[in-house]
């Protein structure tokens, strides 16, 4: 049974994503990260699969199991007073309504689920598997009262050679993610393009998801290419693993 507090804040996430243009969600991994994200001021947070996996010496892609990343997130989403959303890659080779359960269960009311399913040797789903997946956990979302944002992640830019030669088929894709009831979508891998961006934003109704460098990029511009929704991916943690090491050099033997 979902307590109130974690409607309350899948509540509330749903009210971000509309009232920011985009909202920005920095992508954190452990207590602290958590706490120095609220306190710089952002009023939601996603937990990432490979700053996670990296800051408890697992592997990413799957390198852990589902009960493994709910019981390392549980006590990151119990430390901050905003809604945190958790990526949980393809879903562990978990059926959707087992994965939502967990979610709620740790007070999680987002998450991210992607197509590379790297707990069966990192095939790509289907358009239509995808979808399937997508559509089981909103069902299972909503048999259990709470409006848990999914946020329908695909890789295939990140899996082709030249991203332009998928952009038909990632649009086919993320619309029939958003059919299947994904708050947001999330193409990986062409924040860079401007191009394929402004396509892709402008093929779907609900907020694109970008991935975003911290430093290096700019949120006007994400703006302008009608970016709905921003994550960091890895790109905070390995930002700050350069920070840590420019801080410590002068120091080393």
């Amino acid at each position: 049974m979902a307590s109130h507090t974690t409607v309350e804040r899948a509540q509330r996430l749903k009210q971000l994503h509309a009232q920011y243009k985009p909202l920005v969600l920095p992508t954190v991994w452990d207590v602290w990260s958590a706490r120095t994200a609220v306190a710089a001021g952002f009023p939601a947070l996603t937990i990432g699969s490979h700053p996670l996996a990296d800051s408890r010496g697992a592997d990413d892609h799957e390198g852990q199991t589902l009960e493994e990343v709910l019981t390392a997130v549980k006590p990151i989403i119990a430390a901050v007073d905003v809604p945190v959303s958790v990526d949980l890659e393809a879903g562990y080779g978990q059926k959707p309504a087992d994965l939502v359960a967990g979610l709620i269960e740790v007070g999680g009311v987002g998450l991210n689920v992607e197509d590379t399913v790297h707990s069966d040797g990192g095939r790509v789903r289907s358009t239509q598997e995808h979808a399937s997946y997508v559509a089981g956990l909103r069902t299972a979302a909503d048999d259990a009262g709470v409006p848990v944002w999914v946020n329908g992640r695909t890789d295939l830019f990140m899996h082709a050679k030249d991203a332009s030669d998928v952009l038909d088929e990632a649009i086919e894709r993320l619309r029939a993610l958003e059919e299947a009831g994904a708050d947001s979508v999330y193409p990986v891998g062409i924040q860079d393009n401007d191009d394929l961006l402004t396509a892709v934003t402008g093929a779907v109704t609900v907020p694109v998801n970008s991935t975003a460098h911290p430093v290096r990029h700019d949120l006007d511009r994400f703006r302008r290419l009608g970016v709905g929704r921003i994550t960091y991916g890895p790109l905070l943690q390995l930002a700050l693993t350069d920070t840590v090491k420019d801080m410590l050099k002068p120091w080393a033997p």
